[in-house]
């Protein structure tokens, strides 16, 4: 859930180089021992290299500045990132499998693992896409962790469906697991969820516009996902089931309200 931003880092230039000791003696008169009080005479020693000790050493990969791209996780790294959220998702439900009943075909907890990765799969494609070409730091690494964290949850959740037998599809329609669920579908689409003609608007945006399509289609994503947790709450005492689902249902309640921040936050920098 956490959440982090990029700042920029300036760099102040330390110590100056020695004035040449001839170029002192015609610009300065030395100051009267009198009034600076006498110092001290010490034995003769090699003077340092004036370069090395006025100039602080430097890190071989300087921080990049504000705003700059160089600093963001290269793609190849995201791409391992998911990756290890797969694998982690899939550990801990390998973890946390007891001796619980297990569900079935039809059931809401199956029902809702199938269509919650769905859900999820369009949440880590939209983070991808604003972590690579949002232009506000926060937005990119809003969608980054939208991205990890729901590409893990997709890896526990198949891990679930394994464990019990079924498979990753069902028979039954989408969201037909939650009371008067399919009427909550949108031309078939499950609760929040972007349509066709709207993810590839998002595909296609440049500039400010990645951001304000992310955060507004995310917002009601979220939403969605939110009373697709709180329905699997009602129905299921799984415990695992159950405690994934109030887990996604706290994280994304919070992460609306970075949403909204962040709204607020592009509008201001539009005006």
């Amino acid at each position: 859930m956490a959440m982090a931003t990029t700042s920029a880092v300036k760099r102040q230039a330390v110590g100056t180089q020695p004035e040449d000791a001839a170029a002192d003696a015609e610009r300065a008169t030395p100051p009267d021992p009198d009034d600076v009080g006498a110092v001290p005479q010490g034995p003769e020693v090699d003077e340092p290299d004036s370069t090395a000790a006025d100039e602080p050493d430097q890190p071989d990969h300087p921080r990049p500045a504000a705003g700059s791209r160089a600093g963001w996780l290269r793609p190849g790294v995201v791409v391992l990132a998911l990756v290890v959220g797969l694998l982690v998702g899939y550990a801990v439900a390998l973890l946390t499998q007891g001796g619980e009943e297990t569900p079935g075909e039809t059931s809401p907890e199956a029902g809702f693992a199938r269509d919650m990765s769905i859900h999820h799969a369009q949440a880590v494609e939209m983070g991808l896409i604003a972590f690579e070409r949002a232009t506000l730091p926060g937005v990119r690494q809003l969608g980054y962790d939208i991205a990890t964290n729901q590409q893990g949850q997709i890896g526990m959740m198949q891990q679930w469906l394994t464990e019990w037998g079924l498979m990753p599809t069902g028979v039954e329609p989408p969201m037909a697991w939650m009371p008067e669920g399919t009427d909550a579908l949108v031309d078939g689409l499950m609760p929040g969820m972007a349509n066709a003609e709207e993810i590839n608007a998002l595909r296609e945006a440049e500039g400010e516009e990645v951001d304000r399509l992310f955060l507004h289609l995310m917002l009601y994503h979220h939403l969605g996902g939110i009373h697709m947790a709180e329905g699997i709450l009602k129905q299921s005492d799984h415990p695992h089931v159950t405690a994934a689902a109030e887990l996604m249902l706290v994280n994304q309640q919070y992460e609306v309200e970075v949403i909204q921040d962040l709204q607020r936050e592009l509008e201001a920098a539009q005006e």
